[in-house]
């Protein structure tokens, strides 16, 4: 399992199983990250991928001294769940 930032497509990559599932993200100049959508193909389904594929996303934010606005459904709910991650949240941002 490899976690790849993909600055070309502007999307966090994990490469599993021969397949890739990704986030896409928007990046703004106040450094505010827009997680758009979070794609996990079929044959990957029900292992935890989007769960990893977040966690590691989220972790990225931290460490480059991102904020976040969770545009994904799929993101947001996984900030619900988990919300230590809360403080990656821009301002006027929440799940």
């Amino acid at each position: 399992m490899e976690f790849i930032v993909n600055y070309d497509k502007k999307r966090f990559e994990l490469h599993t199983e021969g397949s890739v599932a990704f986030i896409d993200y928007i990046l703004n100049n106040e450094n505010i990250m827009f997680l758009t959508h979070t794609e996990v193909p079929k044959e990957l389904g029900g292992k935890g991928i989007g769960k990893i594929l977040v966690q590691k996303s989220l972790e990225f934010l931290q460490e480059n001294n991102y904020k976040l606005a969770p545009l994904c459904p799929f993101v947001a709910a996984y900030l619900k769940k988990n919300p230590e991650w809360g403080f990656l949240l821009a301002k006027g941002y929440s799940v």
